[in-house]
């Protein structure tokens, strides 16, 4: 699954403890970096002021129901 997120700073903790908890792979894309979605340093290194593609391969509820908190329109 592929969906377009918005974080500002303050979300990347709550965003990455959530991840963790997921037994699936988690990537967030911008531009051409790709980052571990699980790892602190990796997603708040990236650019807040863009919108950010996170990419999956599994379900977890509450991982959805975060990324419907993030979640923007393209």
């Amino acid at each position: 699954m592929v969906k377009t997120i918005r974080l500002k700073p303050d979300d990347v903790r709550h965003f990455v403890e959530t991840a963790n908890r997921c037994d699936f792979e988690v990537d967030i894309r911008y531009n051409r970096y790709v980052v571990d979605a699980k790892s602190f340093l990796g997603v708040f290194g990236l650019d807040f002021g863009k919108a950010l593609t996170v990419s999956y391969d599994g379900y977890n509820s509450e991982f959805e129901e975060m990324l419907r908190q993030y979640t923007v329109a393209c």
